[in-house]
């Protein structure tokens, strides 16, 4: 048995990083370079799926090396496929890589695995008890599936012709939903926007209650405020990021 479990252990070895293993003796080359071909084309295509914003801003040979390294280096802990995006941010998180990696790549490929996630997000925001009604005197609802986020970088700008090497001075406050079509949006917001967005997430306020919160907090005006807060709701109720209210208790 032991025997058998060498022969698992330098063909693993080989598949991970064929240019330094060795296969299994007696097993032919040109099977080997199949299986090790196999299967990192196989989790280079999904990551490069699954990333492509920095599989676009990495030059070509930067980009399979980082792929053969995280082959290489990782083990991964979940058997499931649609894992393999978290287990690659994971291992970036602590990876040594000589690479020449942008600055900005741990927000990047945070910024390119939420779409995927939100994607096959179970929540269901039609269980979710929410009517149309008057945002002051209601409760205003939240959807499940609209995550507040905050870059350093304006993630959801770079691409191949932009590629900040430095962060600026404010950061990005972004809202990503998906809506009852199963569309994953993505919107840019200010602080008080995301400030709205995090009392909403934890408290129970009347649109009227919100208003005073806010103008509290940001040093502003209430009627100005409430006819941002109302105009800004009815956007969102567009975009299902609002549900709707419901009454007080």
């Amino acid at each position: 048995m032991s025997g058998y479990r060498d022969v698992q252990r330098a063909l693993a070895a080989h598949i991970r990083d064929p240019g330094r293993h060795p296969g299994p003796q007696g097993v032919e080359a040109r099977r080997l370079r199949i299986y090790s071909d196999l299967f990192y084309n196989n989790i280079e295509d999904f990551l490069a799926g699954t990333f492509p914003v920095l599989r676009a801003v990495l030059e070509d040979a930067v980009w399979l090396a980082l792929v053969r390294a995280f082959i290489r280096d990782h083990r991964c802990t979940s058997p499931y496929f649609l894992k393999i995006s978290e287990e690659f941010i994971e291992w970036l998180r602590g990876a040594d890589s000589e690479l020449p990696l942008p600055p900005y790549i741990h927000e990047l490929v945070h910024y390119e695995w939420v779409e995927l996630t939100l994607d096959v997000d179970p929540a269901n925001p039609a269980a979710v008890d929410a009517v149309d009604g008057d945002w002051l005197t209601g409760i205003p609802v939240l959807s499940p599936l609209a995550w507040p986020l905050v870059y350093q970088y304006p993630v959801h700008r770079i691409g191949p012709g932009f590629s900040p090497q430095q962060a600026p001075r404010e950061p990005t406050w972004l809202l990503v939903y998906r809506n009852g079509r199963d569309q994953v949006g993505f919107i840019e917001i200010n602080q008080a926007s995301a400030r709205l967005i995090s009392v909403l997430q934890t408290r129970s306020l009347t649109g009227a209650d919100l208003v005073l919160q806010l103008a509290a907090e940001l040093g502003q005006p209430q009627d100005m405020l409430q006819t941002h807060l109302l105009a800004l709701l009815d956007q969102w109720r567009a975009l299902e990021v609002v549900l709707g209210v419901r009454p007080v208790a």
